[in-house]
């Protein structure tokens, strides 16, 4: 079975404004459930992909500066 995520995740995403963007955000990190972290992963990639190197370098230093080592 080949199921295309970041395919699945835009399509749902798509027309979404951003308060249901937002909610779907926060929802996804609120609940913590494994099968939602996929979506995220694709949401992180769409910001990623139209980041700037500066504004790419921030988020990295976030998550190095966030995440316990």
């Amino acid at each position: 079975m080949n199921f295309n995520i970041r395919g699945a995740v835009i399509q749902n995403i798509q027309h979404m404004d951003n308060s249901e963007l937002t909610g779907l955000i926060e929802d996804s990190i609120t609940q913590g459930e494994e099968k939602l972290l996929p979506g995220l992963g694709v949401l992180f990639e769409v910001i990623w992909k139209n980041s700037d190197p500066s504004e790419q370098q921030h988020m990295i230093q976030t998550l190095h500066n966030k995440i316990q080592k």
